[in-house]
């Protein structure tokens, strides 16, 4: 239980209207249902942490939350202060700090975020909470957020035009028609296989493969067997190519060899369930002290086990014997390689 202290605590200063914002995304987020501001807010904590908890609690939704903007912004204490406060204020229950899966497809990235409250919460209303936001983030489809296609008109028509009376067709300037250009011929003859294109190209890549065209169709079909495997050009031309020596007196012959002998093996088909569902996107909460993320559950305090003990242990433990013999042991051997010989 927290001990009220009665000293008076300083005003917290007030916020600057060039107080950095986080990216869109970040910084700070406001929890619901919390109490109306009163004086007599955060008067259950000790003189530092009531003094941050008041400037935290009037900065905008979306404000940077790092230690280092705090810093900047609170000159009576320095970024451990300020560190400290923050972890006995997540200990008091007024602020978990987070990350969250944003993005869609392979371009996921994580958003951090400190959610506030100035009224404190215990563990079980912070995990049902984030559990709730975690529900709510999933289930939420990502926000069509394009542009409208620049010949989409940006101001509807008022009305329609009269019954009975054609629109006017819109008056257009006559123009001079230039003269069409002769079409281009293919530069690339049709019906040819990729496979017979990527041998074809060899010889450009590196002069000792350069093939003809009757060797071309007569190794046609081993290099289609490569791609009916599963494997890209790049694959098969960068392992045509590799390790050529220095001299190649007949590159049918050799390309013939590779093509037989590094044949790679069948790989099958990747099976994807169209009815599989989407990895669920959970947010995790991240130790307000060391930055290690976890589940909910699992950090008490918005705290990892071990910073969790060392903030909530008062005083030194007692070290162990053992550890106590170890280092007089380490001293006596440096004094040892110290003495003159």
């Amino acid at each position: 239980m927290a001990t009220q202290h009665h000293s008076l605590a300083l005003p917290a200063p007030a916020v600057s209207a060039a107080y950095p914002m986080a990216n869109p995304g970040y910084g700070k987020r406001s929890a619901p249902g919390q109490q109306a501001r009163t004086r007599d807010d955060f008067a259950l904590l000790p003189t530092r942490e009531r003094y941050v908890a008041g400037f935290v609690d009037h900065l905008p939704e979306g404000a940077a939350m790092s230690i280092k903007e705090l810093a900047k912004q609170l000159p009576l204490y320095g970024q451990q202060a300020i560190s400290t406060a923050l972890n006995a204020l997540s200990v008091a229950g007024h602020l978990r700090r987070v990350r969250c899966p944003v993005g869609a497809g392979d371009e996921n990235r994580w958003a951090f975020r400190t959610f506030w409250s100035r009224t404190a919460r215990d563990n079980e209303w912070w995990n049902t909470y984030l559990a709730t936001e975690t529900a709510s983030q999933t289930a939420a489809p990502t926000p069509d957020t394009a542009p409208p296609p620049p010949w989409v008109p940006d101001v509807e028509p008022e009305g329609p035009s009269p019954a009975g009376q054609a629109p006017e067709p819109t008056a257009v300037p006559h123009q001079r028609t230039p003269p069409q250009a002769p079409a281009a011929e293919p530069t690339q003859p049709t019906g040819l296989s990729p496979a017979y294109l990527a041998l074809a190209r060899l010889g450009r890549d590196d002069h000792r493969l350069a093939l003809s065209a009757d060797d071309c169709t007569t190794l046609e079909p081993l290099a289609a067997q490569w791609l009916d495997r599963g494997v890209t050009i790049d694959y098969l031309t960068n392992t045509l190519k590799a390790g050529l020596p220095a001299q190649v007196d007949s590159p049918v012959g050799l390309l013939r060899r590779r093509l037989i002998d590094k044949l790679p093996p069948h790989l099958p088909a990747p099976t994807t369930s169209p009815d599989a569902p989407a990895p669920a996107r959970r947010i995790l909460v991240e130790c307000t002290d060391c930055g290690r993320p976890g589940p909910s559950e699992a950090l008490s305090d918005g705290l990892c086990r071990p910073c969790h003990q060392t903030h909530t242990t008062p005083g030194h433990t007692t070290p162990d014997p053992t550890e106590i013999a170890a280092v007089r042991a380490h001293m006596a051997n440096l004094r040892d390689l110290l003495k003159p010989v």
